[in-house]
């Protein structure tokens, strides 16, 4: 699903017009991007958890040559999901 048709199913199931719709999805992607940025961590209870992880240097290959190459430390997103969004999708 792109965030086109994301948009558009949040439309519809609030009943707010497409550009009302856009908006709040892009301050909702916005929201999570800066409390992440700033090292906090974003719960939905029963959806799940966004939160900033610590990734340390490690060791790659490079597939084209197989020469090794060092992967640099960095901070990523990482989502757990929650109880009942797992639930959801085992039925």
């Amino acid at each position: 699903m792109t965030k086109a048709e994301f948009t558009d199913r949040v439309a519809a199931k609030s009943g707010l017009s497409k550009r009302d719709a856009t908006k709040a999805v892009d301050a909702f992607l916005d929201s999570i991007t800066e409390a992440l940025r700033s090292g906090e961590q974003v719960a939905f209870t029963g959806f799940g958890k966004f939160s900033p992880q610590h990734r340390k240097e490690r060791q790659g290959v490079n597939p084209r040559t197989g020469e090794k190459v060092t992967i640099p430390a960095a901070r990523v997103p990482k989502f757990s999901a929650g109880s009942q969004l797992k639930q959801a999708l085992k039925q």
